[in-house]
């Protein structure tokens, strides 16, 4: 996966698996999450959102089946 560091002050990179449509968020505390099954174009406008951890908040936390990575 490529990553991709937001201008964010929550979010320290975001990955996107498109074989497997995985999105992987690393936050600034160290956790990391996976959201299964995310649409290739949620991830390319999270990718390019203005504010990424509204976008977060309001396009991704608890839409997709999450698991902790660490």
């Amino acid at each position: 996966m490529h990553r991709t560091q937001p201008d964010s002050a929550v979010i320290a990179s975001i990955a996107f698996d498109a074989m497997t449509d995985t999105l992987e968020v690393e936050f600034h505390t160290g956790r990391v999450h996976r959201y299964l099954d995310v649409p290739k174009h949620v991830y390319w406008r999270f990718a390019s959102a203005a504010d990424s951890g509204s976008f977060f908040d309001e396009e991704v936390k608890d839409r997709f089946e999450e698991q902790r990575v660490r």
